[in-house]
């Protein structure tokens, strides 16, 4: 049975956090200031319940499985947005007395697929794929292409490829290699 995506509410905070969390890592750590997963996902949860922000529930649909459990979740935004949704995070980061730089991860023209991510007991059941899709027809009404960066060697790598996804560059992020991947609203 394909899971149920819906919108995300401000109550999905305690599922989402800690696997968006998962999910972008040293990225994680930058946005929110803080060295461990745990106080991360602490950080990241009192963002999500707020607007205005790039990890916020008003940009995140969740996949729900049997019995309506929560079991993926995908974040997106329009590009041309970014920067402004970075801004609470930079100023959360400024008020920690950190560099309130944030390396810009997407563009004007594009929907940004900022973080897809399942729980482990999900993976290769087709929620990262039913989750993709309801992204890529986001992408395709607002007439855009889906984007989004993959670290090298993420074996998610292999899921965006079978959906439709291509190269399109490079980018470093946190110091790390990502590939630039694109997806046409065609596709």
């Amino acid at each position: 049975m394909p899971p149920r995506i819906r919108p995300a509410q401000t109550f999905d905070a305690a599922f989402a956090a800690p696997l968006i969390q998962e999910a972008i890592g040293r990225v994680g750590h930058h946005l929110t200031g803080t060295t461990t997963d745990e106080d991360a996902a602490h950080v990241i949860a009192e963002f999500f319940m707020a607007r205005g922000n790039r990890l916020s529930f008003t940009h995140t649909l969740i996949a729900e499985g049997e019995g309506g459990r929560p079991v993926g979740l995908a974040v997106l935004y329009p590009g041309e947005f970014a920067q402004a949704l970075d801004a609470p995070f930079r100023e959360h980061r400024r008020s920690l007395g950190l560099d309130p730089a944030i390396p810009t991860e997407a563009g004007a023209g594009e929907l940004y697929l900022d973080t897809l991510a399942t729980v482990a007991q999900a993976r290769g059941r087709g929620v990262g794929a039913a989750l993709i899709a309801a992204c890529a027809e986001r992408a395709r009404t607002l007439g855009l292409p889906l984007t989004l960066l993959v670290e090298d060697g993420n074996p998610a790598a292999r899921l965006y490829a079978r959906s439709g996804f291509v190269a399109v560059g490079r980018q470093n992020l946190a110091g790390h290699p990502y590939t630039r991947l694109a997806r046409q609203p065609d596709a």
